[in-house]
């Protein structure tokens, strides 16, 4: 773990997993809070918490959860934002397409299955594999 990552978990009360509906926790990387549920390991990024996430050194290890686990969540992806209660839109990231997240359009926040955040910072040749090997997401 970098030493410029300092995770820091505090329960969220005001915020539920929009999957799984159990609790979400805050973990913090540097200034950054980011919400982890506390059952599946999905995350929530807030609005620019993803791209700055993304550049700190070390941020893939708050994606704590089980990549399988994760990739069978995505069936589950007709969701409400834990935020604002919109219903949220299915998107497929633009480099790796064998990730899917949901994309809040009122409040720009994103969310990723456990393992997802992980696997978008780490892009490998077996990413080019997968995406490849990856059904296109129907709408």
């Amino acid at each position: 773990m970098s030493r410029f990552l300092e995770q820091k978990l505090i329960q969220n009360k005001n915020m539920d997993c929009p999957k799984c509906d159990s609790k979400m926790e805050i973990v913090s990387i540097n200034e950054i809070q980011i919400d982890r549920c506390i059952s599946c390991k999905g995350i929530w990024f807030d609005q620019h918490e993803l791209s700055d996430a993304k550049k700190i050194e070390g941020s893939k290890s708050i994606d704590i959860g089980d990549s399988k686990s994760g990739k069978d969540q995505n069936r589950n992806d007709l969701i409400n934002c834990p935020k604002c209660n919109t219903k949220m839109i299915r998107m497929v990231d633009a480099q790796q397409s064998h990730i899917w997240f949901e994309h809040c359009v009122t409040c720009s926040g994103n969310y990723f299955d456990a393992g997802e955040f992980k696997d978008l910072q780490e892009d490998t040749i077996f990413d080019f594999v997968k995406t490849w090997l990856t059904p296109e997401r129907k709408p």
